[in-house]
């Protein structure tokens, strides 16, 4: 079947690894469906797999057919979203507890292909009034985002929260979630094309990144890391939540215990969600009419233009590819 996988680990060069062509079709197990993908979207995860990375014990099995999410048919012709985390089938609790957890593309076969196979569980059906290529983008930046806000750092509706980052597919989801919420979203961004952007979707007021904020925020969302870590310690108001989400700069920082201690300051991480965060973030979609911002729409047969310019950083929204 049709595909797009990584061939071999490239730390140096990863875009070199990354195949379009054919991939043996993925065996179904028992208690597994078969899912027609119609549309899939592009993470940074998938640059991270093309250059070996992975927060798994096991190294990536390659050749590894890329794409953490989707969406699709199964067999019946029922469409579905793909939720992405799956883990060990004893577990109970949270699926991002499971020491066992992993998500598409990192133990099995993605969704950048003809057909991928998934648990039962993890194909939900799509209700009415999401359609498939918006459903295509929730599995992973957006699921982060939903759980970061209503999970993780403790604001209610009024309260003022700050994006790290205006145009990237998360923070998109964050200023767009955060906004239906009854949140006031700022955001930064390094463009005045990023700024305007976050105000077209609901950020209140916009910043140059690591601009000094007119006032403390109650909460800090920042996928960005190293780069931005400072300035979001310094933009969260004593007894405030700073939340990572991503390391697009990297996974080191300096860091001074003294402000998190005096300022009774949270830092906590937050990745990916629960299968009932998802089911609840696509009902509180359809409830408050989020469209997802979604920059680019290519044929799958184009995917090393997509994630060329993925890697470059000339992305807003979400990527996403059909077949």
């Amino acid at each position: 079947m049709f595909a797009v996988y990584a061939a071999r680990p490239n730390p140096e060069d990863p875009l070199a690894s990354l195949v379009v062509g054919d991939r043996p079709e993925a065996e179904v197990p028992d208690g597994w469906v078969r899912v027609k993908i119609s549309h899939a979207s592009l993470n940074r995860h998938d640059l991270f797999t093309l250059r070996g990375i992975t927060a798994q014990p096991e190294p990536i099995p390659f050749p590894m057919i890329l794409g953490n999410d989707g969406a699709g048919t199964l067999d019946d012709g029922t469409p579905v979203v793909i939720y992405p985390v799956m883990g060990s089938d004893d577990w109970r609790d949270d699926e991002t507890l499971d020491p066992g957890w992993h998500i598409l593309s990192e133990r099995v076969p993605g969704t950048f292909s003809d057909y991928v196979a998934v648990p039962k569980r993890n194909a939900i059906p799509l209700p009415s009034g999401i359609s498939l290529l918006d459903a295509s983008v929730l599995g992973t930046a957006w699921l982060t985002a939903y759980r970061a806000l209503f999970t993780k750092s403790n604001l209610r509706p009024g309260q003022t929260m700050l994006v790290q980052g205006a145009s990237g597919g998360m923070s998109t989801a964050l200023i767009q979630l955060g906004r239906a919420a009854g949140f006031e979203v700022w955001a930064t961004s390094r463009s005045p094309k990023g700024r305007e952007l976050a105000e077209k979707l609901g950020a209140r007021r916009t910043f140059s990144a690591n601009e000094t904020l007119p006032r403390k925020v109650r909460a800090v969302i920042d996928n960005i890391g190293p780069a931005s870590w400072e300035h979001s310690m310094a933009s969260v108001a004593r007894g405030g939540t700073v939340v990572m989400t991503g390391l697009t700069t990297g996974p080191e920082v300096k860091l001074s215990l003294l402000p998190m201690l005096g300022g009774q300051i949270t830092v906590c991480g937050s990745i990916m969600g629960t299968l009932h965060d998802m089911k609840c973030m696509i009902s509180f979609m359809v409830e408050t009419g989020i469209k997802p911002e979604i920059g680019q729409v290519l044929p799958m047969e184009r995917a090393k233009e997509a994630f060329g310019a993925m890697s470059k950083g000339d992305t807003h929204g979400k990527t996403v590819l059909t077949r």
